[in-house]
């Protein structure tokens, strides 16, 4: 197991050098040269050429590189600090530090200080979705396998197509103008402020509700399908014509072995909730992480887009990282000692 998990952190260690440089050579070769980039479109010539040459950009790619990854694990100094430039880019965490993302253009400050508030709102979102998600499609989907073609069944597929072909953007209109505009019980907006008019829970509810609708009947689909695979196993038919209670079957025979499959797709929805509700935070003005990085990339800020992207991968790689680890527990046939 230990020796699984330590290949499992070595590949996810790798993964993330290949995408960080990916990331870096991509916005490297965006037009313009990075000291126009970082100092905005209304610095002078003269500016650019002094924090050009700061930076050495005429450098090849793979020099700069690592300096930038020097500056993002603190081993070096942030050039962009340095008082003689005059730039007024000062971090309250100093000029040294892990985790070092740089300078934020748009909004005027340490990409931290943005970043991690911003992160920290879409986890909120996200829990709350994926906390009504799993249980809702466990159950349902469960319920829908166990009597394969029943009403319940048939409902459930019906159900479960529709709602997954609605995009986010048609459904967060639909449920704007019926709770919003016709019958007023719900704000159109969920900023995270207003709290005198409208509460924090009320602000929550359309844009929890265009997550659940959206992803419920994907997950559900998979729960249903795994469970009626294995209601036809021969150990389930055994364990049922030996008399053992149907409850009794379905809990410690079937249910654990239905749920192998849908696992891995369970936990999928945690990048994509974390880092794919781009729409329901647009659609709704939340001041998510999601919103936050498609400002960036608008507004042409690099060092937000480059942070944003590698926590991406971060979320992606580490939930990958908890699904081998959990799939190896759920399956003893694969598990490692």
């Amino acid at each position: 197991m230990v020796v699984f998990i330590l290949k499992r952190l070595a590949m996810m260690a790798v993964t993330m050098f290949v995408a960080s440089f990916i990331v870096f050579a991509l916005m490297e070769f965006t037009p313009g040269n990075v000291a126009s980039k970082t100092l905005g479109p209304y610095a002078t010539k003269e500016q650019k050429d002094i924090l050009f040459e700061k930076l050495q950009l005429d450098d090849p790619l793979i020099t700069r590189y690592v300096r930038w990854v020097g500056v993002l694990t603190g081993v070096t100094k942030d050039p962009l600090q340095d008082p003689e430039l005059g730039l007024g880019f000062e971090d309250p965490r100093g000029d040294r530090y892990f985790g070092n993302f740089g300078w934020s253009l748009k909004y005027r400050g340490p990409v931290n200080d943005t970043l991690w508030r911003r992160l920290e709102n879409t986890l909120i979102l996200a829990g709350i979705a994926f906390a009504i998600i799993v249980p809702l499609s466990l159950v349902f989907g469960v319920l829908s396998g166990m009597r394969e073609g029943s009403m319940l069944d048939r409902g459930l597929s019906y159900t479960s197509i529709t709602l997954t072909s609605i995009p986010e953007f048609a459904s967060a209109v639909f449920l704007t103008a019926v709770f919003v505009l016709l019958l007023g019980w719900l704000p159109g907006t969920a900023n995270m402020q207003n709290f005198e008019e409208w509460s924090w829970a009320s602000q929550m509810v359309l844009p929890v509700a265009v997550l659940v609708l959206y992803d419920f009947g994907y997950v559900a689909r998979m729960v249903r399908g795994s469970m009626v695979e294995v209601m036809t196993r021969p150990y389930i038919r055994t364990a049922i014509l030996k008399g053992i209670p149907y409850r009794q079957v379905i809990l410690k025979h079937a249910l654990r072995n239905a749920l192998i499959a849908p696992f891995t797709v369970i936990l999928l929805q945690i990048p994509f909730l974390i880092t794919g509700v781009v729409v329901t935070e647009i659609a709704f003005g939340y001041p998510g992480f999601g919103k936050m990085l498609l400002e960036s990339a608008l507004f042409g800020d690099i060092t937000t887009v480059e942070a944003a992207t590698l926590i991406a991968v971060f979320i992606a790689v580490s939930t990958q990282l908890i699904g081998d680890v959990g799939y190896m527990y759920i399956n003893p046939r694969i598990r490692f000692t």
